[in-house]
């Protein structure tokens, strides 16, 4: 599926994946290299995300059910934390850059399309 930026009319990724599952929420990312440009990673439900074992920089953005973002962290790090959000209800993982790219802020709607 595909991550629109509504606000922006911005692309933000072609690829997405959605990540339910108890079992793909918790793998999520981790034994990946990176990211193709274009790729996303969508864990529901989620409002905290981890950066242990991962390789590479990423940018994530936390939705609230209604697909508006209400954080983001542009760049994270491995082995890092987030804040936990209580008004998230998903997070979105993309490769890094791609928050800046679509110039994305805290208040945009994001929406998903097959």
């Amino acid at each position: 599926m595909r991550a629109i930026n509504e606000t922006r009319d911005a692309v933000v990724a072609d690829a997405v994946r959605a990540a339910r599952s108890l079992w793909a929420r918790s793998r999520g990312l981790l034994g990946r290299k990176g990211m193709e440009a274009g790729e996303g990673l969508l864990i529901e439900p989620c409002s905290a995300i981890h950066s242990f074992g991962m390789a590479f920089v990423f940018d994530a953005i936390f939705l609230n059910r209604e697909g508006v973002v209400v954080h983001l962290v542009p760049e994270m790090r491995p082995l890092r934390m987030s804040r936990y959000v209580f008004k998230a209800r998903s997070v979105l993982e993309l490769p890094a850059g791609t928050i800046r790219r679509t110039r994305t802020q805290v208040g945009d709607r994001l929406v998903f399309k097959d």
